[in-house]
């Protein structure tokens, strides 16, 4: 039985933001494993992985709203390079507020189900999850804001002994 590309990835993206979530919370010295650093390769790799795999959606998207190559270039070529620019301020404000990427794995877990669930057949309006996405950022902007200067929730790294 060959399933849908879309619960391929959704089940790819429950499976990985929990295990992330779970190594976050949890940390590996719970388990007594210490884990080694990734190589820089390894890092790379998974990136390109993931921005194939995840890509797809996007190009097929792009090539159905425009009809010259010129423009589609020009797209991709615009958010690789947002990507680059933005890539170190949002890693910086996620250091410093890790409430932040616990939510955004929650998000993950969140497009995760949408998928699984359009993969078998069942549509869940995009407006909910939109909704759901809003409210969980307007709560945490919320957060970020009362807690202010005080120190941040430490979590755990998994790259780290």
């Amino acid at each position: 039985m060959q399933f849908p590309a879309r619960y391929r990835g959704g089940l790819f993206l429950l499976a990985k933001a929990t295990l992330e979530i779970h190594a976050r919370l949890e940390g590996e010295e719970q388990h007594g494993a210490a884990r080694a650093a990734p190589s820089f390769a390894a890092v790379i790799t998974q990136i390109m992985a993931l921005d194939v795999v995840f890509s797809l959606d996007s190009v097929i998207t792009a090539v159905g709203m425009a009809d010259e190559i010129s423009v589609m270039v020009a797209a991709v070529v615009l958010a690789v390079a947002i990507m680059m620019f933005s890539a170190e301020p949002v890693s910086r404000f996620i250091g410093r507020h890790p409430t932040v990427k616990v939510l955004a794995l929650s998000f993950l877990l969140l497009i995760g189900v949408s998928l699984v669930g359009e993969g078998v057949g069942m549509h869940i309006p995009k407006g909910y999850i939109y909704f759901a996405m809003a409210f969980s950022v307007f709560v945490e902007m919320i957060n970020l804001r009362v807690r202010g200067s005080t120190a941040p929730v430490k979590l755990h790294d998994a790259y780290r002994d």
